[in-house]
């Protein structure tokens, strides 16, 4: 399976907290996942109440699958050393649907606006790396249906083409739920039709479905 050309984003499957000590100040990274703007504003007054005595609440989000909204702030921070190094953070990451703030308690030193986007970065950086981040891909949920003589050479292609399967049935025949990257749906149908002399029966191939992997778990998205 070619992640690379099926890979529409990456989403943040459980956000994470981590934090930087940067000449006495504190940056808490927090990340969550989001589908609205609205849910992301609700989000950042949770923790500004949440924070209410720090100094600032810096915060970036990404929404949609080609990013179509985003918007960052530096909340009090000399102007671009906050908001945008977080935005750019999740923009080379290419994660969407995903909110990170950035929270500051002063450590008394003045830490100018390189040391600010150098610790506003790492920041992000460490909130990603504390989250459950995994790459949505765009395919298929195939289901095929052979005799008992087929399931080994079913099997056998799957794992050839490294595809994850969704769930096995075994009664009169064997069907297996299979998901296919959009880029190796033909592939895979004509290697089964080869591998079964035309005796398996594949079904949807019309309706595109959004799912990604983690540990061989197959998870769908709207």
């Amino acid at each position: 399976m070619d992640i690379s050309t099926n890979r529409i984003g990456c989403v943040v499957l459980e956000g994470g907290t981590d934090e930087i000590i940067e000449k006495k100040s504190r940056f808490i990274a927090q990340v969550f996942p989001v589908q609205t703007e609205q849910e992301a504003m609700q989000i950042i007054e949770q923790t500004k109440k949440k924070y209410w005595d720090a100094r600032h609440n810096c915060y970036a989000f990404i929404l949609g699958e080609h990013g179509e909204v985003s918007r960052c702030t530096d909340d009090g921070e000399p102007s671009g050393t906050a908001g945008r190094p977080i935005l750019e953070v999740l923009h080379g990451a290419g994660v969407h649907d995903i909110l990170v703030i950035v929270t500051r308690y002063f450590g008394g030193t003045l830490l100018g606006t390189g040391g600010l986007v150098r610790a506003y970065s790492q920041a992000a950086q460490a909130g990603l790396a504390a989250s459950t981040i995994i790459d949505k891909l765009m395919g298929y949920r195939l289901e095929i249906r052979t005799d008992y003589n087929g399931i080994g050479k079913l099997q056998y292609i799957f794992g050839q083409m490294g595809l994850p399967l969704m769930d096995t049935v075994y009664a009169e025949d064997v069907v297996v739920t299979v998901a296919v990257p959009d880029s190796d749906k033909d592939s895979l149908i004509n290697k089964v039709t080869e591998a079964t002399a035309g005796q398996a029966q594949i079904s949807g191939q019309e309706e595109h479905i959004y799912f990604g992997v983690r540990d061989g778990e197959v998870l769908l998205f709207d």
